[in-house]
């Protein structure tokens, strides 16, 4: 797929074979992009960290990775988590490499991840930001997040999903056909 400055992805389900390409995306985020996304310093990821962000079930845990096409390196992860007490709701990250920011890939993956959600049955998203991340506040807010709560240094912002079929969003955020392997 093509992003609005025309640069090329391909959007496709994380693997448990991708640890290296997170570990390359990760490695290529600035400090503050790092202490934005996981809201406290953070150096490196773990074996354990880069395990359980690989190893996912795409029912309760489902992450999405784009890939540049031009070179096949790790550019953008969005990812949900089911909350234990609702299983209607989960919680989403959302990170992108910092030479990628504004081209609109954030919100391209929310979109497909809002598709996968709802043939999972999730029917509203959570995400808690810094509160200083005015660009994934921005982005949030585009997609019909409203402010949820504050916390100290922390934003929650819930963003209600529509049922499959009822989406103006692109086709495949829309369908359900394959639950696991749906289109990206």
């Amino acid at each position: 797929m093509a992003l609005r400055d025309g640069s090329k992805v391909l959007i496709r389900q994380v693997r448990s074979t991708d640890a290296r390409l997170l570990a390359d995306g990760f490695a290529r985020l600035s400090p503050r992009s790092r202490q934005l996304r996981f809201l406290t310093i953070k150096r490196q990821l773990s074996s354990a960290e880069l395990r359980y962000l690989t190893e996912v079930d795409h029912h309760d845990h489902e992450a999405l990775v784009a890939l540049n096409r031009a070179d096949g390196r790790g550019v953008g992860i969005a990812r949900y988590i089911r909350h234990a007490d609702d299983p209607h709701a989960a919680e989403i990250a959302v990170t992108v490499v910092d030479d990628w920011h504004g081209r609109g890939l954030g919100t391209e993956l929310v979109t497909r991840l809002s598709g996968r959600a709802r043939c999972e049955g999730v029917h509203r998203f959570t995400a808690l930001i810094a509160e200083d991340n005015t660009a994934v506040a921005r982005m949030l807010r585009n997609a019909s997040a409203t402010l949820a709560g504050r916390g100290p240094g922390t934003v929650e912002y819930e963003i209600t999903l529509m049922p499959p079929g009822n989406s103006t969003t692109t086709p495949a955020a829309g369908r359900c056909q394959d639950r696991v392997r749906q289109p990206c």
